[in-house]
């Protein structure tokens, strides 16, 4: 009964916390699962379904608040999605696939707790070269951890002053939503829902639309990227963690 309380409280808190910055929350979920033993069969097309639906309120809730911008997200999603589809058929084993996610996730982090002076510089066109080849490379990163993409396109966007944070968590919601649906179709046959899974969907929708709304209307540009950076620490610690100790 406990574990039936406190995975959809759980989800709900990851998927608040991932929409208010425009995410998905792909790694959070898979966090929480794995803590419950939870097998990577049973989750993974999971997982990728509330990605969906979460980065889709996400992205509703940035729009409606006016940061998206299409002519910064088109050229990454060329190549993003097909990747995506190829990583997908990709496999590796649990803890190899765990350990892989928690050390990816250390580099959004240090990105996001840079000094604001650093990385909020005069925004500046993205070379359309540049962004075919970082769609690319996430594009087959994400569909190969089974996540949306936006961890890393989000730091890399703020970084590389083509967007604030908030266009970048536009950005990524839209590119998190594209990544996933391609993702989900190289394992659609694998889809069995139970009436548990239906729960876990409800309070991350029930999460996402908060953290969505807090996040495109109320936080703050330093806030969006310091929640995330907490966010992202706590998935990378427990996911390292977990498939650290198979090893040894």
């Amino acid at each position: 009964m406990a574990i039936d309380v406190l995975i959809p409280v759980l989800l709900l808190i990851v998927a608040f916390l991932y929409a208010s910055v425009g995410h998905g929350g792909a790694s959070g979920y898979i966090a929480v699962l794995s803590l419950f033993s939870i097998p990577m069969a049973v989750y993974k097309p999971v997982v990728l379904v509330l990605n969906i639906i979460i980065a889709s309120i996400a992205f509703i809730q940035f729009y409606r608040a006016g940061y998206f911008k299409w002519k910064l997200a088109w050229p990454f999603l060329i190549t993003s999605i097909p990747c995506a589809f190829l990583g997908s058929n990709f496999t590796t084993s649990e803890s190899v696939y765990k350990l892989l996610l928690g050390f990816a996730l250390i580099f959004p982090i240090i990105r996001l707790l840079m000094k604001p002076s650093d990385i909020e510089r005069e925004q500046k066109a993205v070379p359309f070269a540049a962004a075919l080849l970082t769609g690319a490379i996430i594009g087959f990163a994400s569909g190969f951890l089974n996540i949306g993409g936006g961890i890393f396109l989000s730091p890399v966007i703020v970084l590389m002053a083509w967007g604030n944070a908030k266009d970048a968590a536009a950005v990524s919601s839209l590119f998190i939503v594209c990544n996933s649906l391609s993702g989900l179709a190289a394992v659609s046959n694998g889809i069995n829902f139970t009436f548990a899974s239906y729960i876990w969907l409800a309070a991350a929708v029930a999460g996402g639309l908060l953290g969505a709304y807090v996040g495109s209307f109320k936080y703050k540009l330093l806030t969006v990227r310091y929640v995330l950076a907490v966010v992202l620490f706590i998935a990378s610690a427990k996911l390292i963690s977990d498939s650290w100790s198979n090893f040894f």
